[in-house]
């Protein structure tokens, strides 16, 4: 029996969630293709989704930063097989260059990057608050991925290097926990002001 690869390259049997609160969200289900046209987003939760098909499908909106789109690049909006050939290029520079399984690189890096505590604004008595509060898992995954391509595209778009060798960059430095990822950098933001809010 031949074991199931994503892309028929990269193993997931020997992956592991080692972050208790990502585990149930986080999907790593071996499929030939990621391409689901939509018929599993009914799944509230998006558990269901591979999470490499997830980041492939946020790469389709480059630039996107909540209600503005503060770089709109034209060049890939919407394109799913050009998407997955960025993803599957980062994914061998990430083999070639630290010799370990890309989806385990991947996996690393969205524990390192999402983040725990966030902050919201409390109204009471005419004047709002920043309040601290726990971030649930689902988008602790949902911040990271947006994070990981908004870092990309910003380390990508005019500048020399491309879009497969950002993302690559971004997903390594992550990984390792570096502050230079934008991913971390974000996430630190985030709970040094849930902090300050306690």
């Amino acid at each position: 029996m031949v074991e199931m690869k994503v892309f028929g390259l990269f193993d997931t049997s020997e992956i592991r969630v080692e972050d208790p609160g990502l585990k149930r969200v986080i999907n790593l289900d071996a499929k030939l293709m990621l391409k689901s046209h939509g018929r599993i987003k009914w799944d509230p939760t998006r558990a269901k989704v591979n999470v490499v098909e997830r980041l492939i499908n946020l790469l389709q909106v480059p630039g996107s930063r909540g209600k503005k789109h503060k770089i709109i690049t034209g060049r890939i909006t919407g394109k799913q097989a050009q998407c997955t050939k960025i993803v599957i290029d980062t994914f061998k520079i990430i083999e070639e260059k630290t010799k370990e399984n890309p989806l385990k690189v991947l996996v690393k890096a969205i524990e390192n990057g999402a983040p725990r505590d966030t902050v919201i604004a409390v109204e009471y008595g005419g004047a709002r608050y920043p309040q601290a509060v726990d971030v649930s898992p689902r988008r602790r995954l949902n911040l990271v991925l947006r994070y990981i391509v908004n870092g990309s595209y910003d380390k990508a778009f005019n500048k020399k290097a491309t879009i497969v060798e950002a993302l690559a960059k971004e997903l390594m430095l992550a990984a390792e926990g570096s502050s230079e990822s934008y991913v971390v950098s974000k996430r630190n933001d985030t709970e040094k002001q849930a902090d300050a809010a306690r």
